[in-house]
């Protein structure tokens, strides 16, 4: 029997390229392991599985793991899962996040770290059974995690990956990865021809906040002013999301790699709890925080509370 190994919804590069990269090891383990996906892959990463050849090989769509065997990667909330997950059978987690609400009804593999990339971890998986990490898929693995760590200026970011990047750099055979992930995020930065749904579920997470359901989109653009004229529309259609979703709340943080900030966008049945999350004052229900790029580090951490 084959089990399944896969992200969260509205999948990232780390959670793409972690379903290949643990499938991988774990198939060099013995397990039969398959790398899939819960939703369409980002302009990033589309870059990053042509910049190492993986064009062709993209793990295939999987929405319903009813009766398999999973292992699930970068998330371990139910909110983030598919909706039958609970009649699955996780066989372990691999993540960088809070602990999530999901329960197991048989013991599981779980390396949880407090890092700044699911791949990161991955990566000390392969150190610690001594699997030699193939050259490509070293190369994913090195740009999921610079995408993470915001090329190391994120909070989140660990001397654990910069080390992890650079020997997987090395693994891979490139010399100027800082370079390469450059030209990531611009190919990450696209905007022309998205409409404002696909933006506002391009890194989207759903979070249950004491019984409170919130979700948070985050854009990470080399230049986030490429949207200024497109705010409202977002907005707009953030307030269609809220009432489809049935949220209390919807953020979008366009976060601006070069400024090191974020433009933080509400829609919300109560402001002030955001207000007083983040110490600010909302005008037009939008704000500017500077120096936060980390939605795991930055953002949760401060809204949940309010609820």
């Amino acid at each position: 029997m084959s089990t399944y190994v896969f992200g969260h919804t509205s999948p990232d590069s780390d959670s793409i390229v972690g379903s290949i990269s643990l499938s991988y090891l774990k198939n060099q383990l013995g397990e039969d392991c398959i790398p899939t996906r819960q939703g369409e892959i980002s302009a990033e990463t589309k870059f990053i599985l042509k910049q190492f050849g993986y064009e062709s090989k993209v793990p295939e769509l999987k929405t319903s793991v009813a009766g398999e065997n999973v292992y699930i990667i970068d998330f371990s909330d139910k909110a983030q899962a598919p909706a039958d997950i609970m009649e699955a059978t996780i066989l372990g987690i691999v993540d960088h996040h809070k602990l999530g609400d999901l329960t197991t009804s048989t013991p599981l593999e779980c390396w949880i770290r407090p890092i700044g990339c699911s791949n990161t971890v991955v990566y000390e998986m392969y150190r610690a059974y001594d699997v030699e990490i193939p050259k490509d898929i070293a190369g994913m693995m090195m740009l999921a995690i610079l995408s993470d760590t915001v090329i190391f200026k994120s909070p989140t970011c660990t001397k654990v990956d910069t080390k992890a990047v650079k020997e997987l750099a090395k693994i891979a055979g490139v010399e100027d990865y800082k370079s390469i992930a450059m030209d990531m995020f611009i190919a990450k930065s696209a905007v022309d021809g998205a409409t404002a749904r696909n933006l506002n579920t391009r890194d989207y997470k759903a979070f249950d906040m004491n019984g409170v359901k919130v979700g948070v989109n985050q854009l990470e653009m080399v230049d986030i002013s490429v949207l200024e004229s497109r705010e409202d529309e977002i907005m707009a259609d953030m307030k269609v999301m809220k009432e489809e979703e049935g949220l209390h709340t919807i953020l979008v943080l366009l976060t601006d790699i070069m400024k090191e900030g974020s433009k933080l966008l509400v829609v919300s049945d109560d402001d002030s709890r955001i207000e007083a999350a983040f110490g600010v004052k909302l005008e037009n229900s939008k704000v500017w925080l500077d120096g936060v790029l980390s939605r795991k580090k930055q953002v949760i951490p401060f809204v949940q509370p309010q609820f």
